[in-house]
């Protein structure tokens, strides 16, 4: 069975794609808190940010999938600043040292990047070919986690940074605590609810890594997202309906900052208006079990 090694792997996105690959590869789980081994799973204590013993599993492995870095659902004051983009850093930055000791190296290595690299948008859709980069701290992370990943570059390492959006999915990520708000009535519109949510389901999520894994002319960065973006409205309306909740409280911008200084997180997850075009999935045949916002919800509740 061909060797694949994922960092962060008992985090939601993990255990996804640890539970998916195990089928078909042998998994190395590199995690922070050890785990009981699982059929083709083997866990492996690293620390994200210096090299150990688990650097011998990259000698001749498939690839390397990168998930590592400190949740950004968090208030962004200069500690959480610095540890968010650090831990992006350092991470990926060990993993580019463990390769080069690598005399047979992994042929494919994926890091996880974001989709909120780009600009705010209402109307247009940001794709790979053609996009508007954003500002602020959020998108400076993302320019430099990118920076630093092909910054290592091989003649036989096909490198992907993985624009991720909104994952949603049953046991992890951001969509259980929006399911519990609607179901307590408070699953109304956020803030106008123009703006655009891109997501992905959890399983298209891995069927797409899987994809980018087996189709050699995929490298760069790619957008993991549905085809199908909703407005934050529609969003909501879909998700009401889903859980059989005839109406839901709307939350203006106001009580959004303060709920978010409450639970310690920021509005721009809610607020910014992130709209991304899959151009690449889409055009290398990638099929969506669940490209609409409605079949999606219908899987998750």
């Amino acid at each position: 069975m061909k060797r694949i090694i994922i960092t962060a792997a008992n985090g939601f996105l993990g255990l996804h794609l640890c539970e998916h690959f195990a089928k078909t590869h042998e998994v190395i789980a590199l995690v922070r808190t050890l785990l009981p081994n699982q059929p083709n799973i083997t866990y492996i204590e690293w620390d994200g940010k210096t090299l150990g013993d688990w650097q011998a599993y990259f000698e001749g492995a498939h690839a390397v999938i990168n998930l590592a870095g400190k949740s950004v659902d968090c208030r962004y004051h200069d500690e959480n600043k610095n540890l968010i983009l650090q831990s992006r850093l350092e991470s990926t930055s060990v993993l580019g040292e463990a390769m080069d000791l690598c005399n047979v190296k992994p042929s494919v290595w994926m890091n996880s990047a974001s989709a909120t690299i780009y600009a705010h948008s209402l109307e247009k859709a940001n794709s790979e070919a053609e996009h508007v980069i954003g500002s602020g701290f959020s998108v400076e992370v993302c320019q430099q986690w990118e920076k630093t990943f092909f910054d290592f570059t091989y003649t036989n390492v096909r490198q992907v940074a993985l624009r991720t959006t909104i994952v949603l999915g049953k046991d992890g990520g951001a969509f259980p605590v929006m399911k519990k708000m609607t179901k307590l009535f408070a699953g109304g519109k956020q803030g106008n609810g123009k703006q655009m949510i891109s997501w992905i389901h959890i399983d298209d999520f891995t069927n797409a890594v899987d994809h980018i894994l087996v189709h050699d002319e995929l490298r760069g960065s790619i957008n993991l997202g549905s085809p199908n973006p909703a407005r934050n409205a529609h969003f909501m309306r879909e998700l009401r309906s889903a859980c059989n909740r005839p109406f839901g409280l709307a939350t203006p911008k106001f009580l959004l900052e303060i709920g978010a200084r409450i639970i310690k997180t920021e509005t721009e997850l809610i607020l910014k208006s992130r709209f991304i075009e899959p151009g690449i999935l889409m055009n290398s045949g990638f099929k969506f079990n669940y490209p609409t916002i409605k079949e999606a919800m219908n899987d998750l509740i």
